[in-house]
């Protein structure tokens, strides 16, 4: 059995999740999702747990049992609390800031790049070299985090462009004068 699918799923009390059919229904303090139960495994919802088994011993079903309780933990966690990225911006004169539903971002280029926040994602700047990336989606907020460090990826020999909070850049010495 999967050492992953086998972990039962504690539900916490700002959370109720309710089974009809193979969907699932997740409601929380940040939101609503549902989430259909691929053919081959089941859920069972006792008093605070929740548990993914296996109907058939398939391959299909074995491969996708610990990912189907991934994702359903995921989705508990994304309602009861959200997801955050936090990017950093490093160069002089780069800078971002929101503008209604338009991330504004001056990253050494002649122009200003500007990105639609899509929905179900807030971007906040506390500091306009700094870009914050909420939501209740953990992909959803992973993607558009790497889409906006897409815009201008560091580069090795200044240092200057978009990193995650925390991620090292390898600096790299410039051309020696000899």
């Amino acid at each position: 059995m999967s050492r992953v699918g086998k972990v039962e799923i504690n539900i916490p009390d700002s959370v109720t999740v309710s089974q009809k059919d193979s969907t699932l229904s997740i409601k929380g303090k940040l939101g609503s999702a549902d989430y259909v139960v691929p053919e081959g495994l089941s859920v069972a919802i006792s008093d605070k747990t929740l548990e993914v088994r296996r109907e058939t011993q398939t391959k299909e079903a074995r491969q996708i049992h610990g990912l189907t309780r991934t994702l359903i933990q995921n989705m508990i966690t994304g309602l009861e609390r959200g997801y955050e990225k936090k990017l950093n911006i490093t160069g002089i004169g780069y800078k971002a800031q929101v503008k209604g539903k338009i991330l504004e971002m001056n990253v050494g280029y002649s122009h200003t790049i500007e990105y639609e926040i899509p929905q179900g994602i807030k971007i906040e700047t506390p500091k306009p070299t700094e870009i914050t990336v909420k939501g209740v989606d953990k992909k959803l907020v992973g993607d558009i985090a790497s889409r906006i460090k897409h815009f201008c990826e560091p580069e090795p020999y200044k240092g200057k462009g978009i990193t995650y909070e925390g991620e090292k850049i390898r600096r790299k010495t410039g051309k020696a004068v000899g």
